[in-house]
């Protein structure tokens, strides 16, 4: 379990500490990108190219503007999505300037206040959504939020009672989140060579 919860969660991995709010509106902008069905090493290469070029606020993204955003998606392997992902970043950017988002999910009642106005901007959808929320589990909301899916399965293949688990809110949060990860690069692809659970995991022969 210690070996699980030390893995990187995807906001650590494009460089972002989500106990930061100022690191709230960029982890929304990686999770529209992971939201598509393209690969998740490729969706985070297009984040961390987008955060290396400063596009890490509102503002930021529009004054960098569309054809900039299109470049850089490109650079990344992103291009099958490029164009309607630019569109889309200036649209979250639009909707969600200075501490917007910030207010939005502090100061929420109920998940559907948090998500009724996300999905309500041009291209936001309930994926990217779900990925943003769950990743502030234990830090940006007390609001109870289901375990995910992905979650669920990875920790069936790994042998893992989550309700036995004696965690803290956070490191449930956090538990989930390696969970999700595992599962996307090596539950679903079978590899249990490289899953952190080894021979552990129920993919391993034997």
């Amino acid at each position: 379990m210690r070996r699980l919860l030390a893995e990187q969660t995807y906001p650590e991995m494009v460089g972002l500490d989500l106990e930061r709010k100022a690191d709230w509106f960029p982890w929304l902008i990686a999770s529209s990108l992971f939201a598509k069905p393209i690969s998740a090493a490729v969706a985070r290469a297009a984040a961390e190219r987008l955060f290396k070029n400063g596009m890490t606020s509102a503002r930021r993204i529009q004054q960098r503007g569309w054809h900039r955003l299109v470049a850089l998606l490109d650079l990344s392997g992103y291009v099958r999505y490029d164009f309607s992902t630019a569109t889309k970043l200036l649209a979250i950017a639009a909707a969600l300037p200075g501490d917007r988002l910030e207010r939005l999910v502090t100061d929420a009642r109920s998940l559907e206040e948090i998500r009724e106005p996300l999905i309500a901007i041009k291209g936001v959808g309930p994926k990217t959504v779900e990925i943003f929320l769950r990743e502030l589990k234990g830090i940006g909301h007390p609001l109870p939020l289901a375990m995910s899916p992905e979650a669920r399965m990875a920790a069936r293949r790994l042998r893992i009672d989550v309700s036995a688990l004696r965690l803290s809110a956070r490191q449930a949060a956090r538990l989930e989140s390696v969970l999700v990860r595992v599962w996307i690069e090596h539950c679903r692809r079978h590899r249990w060579e490289t899953c952190p659970a080894g021979a552990g995991c129920m993919c391993a022969p034997g």
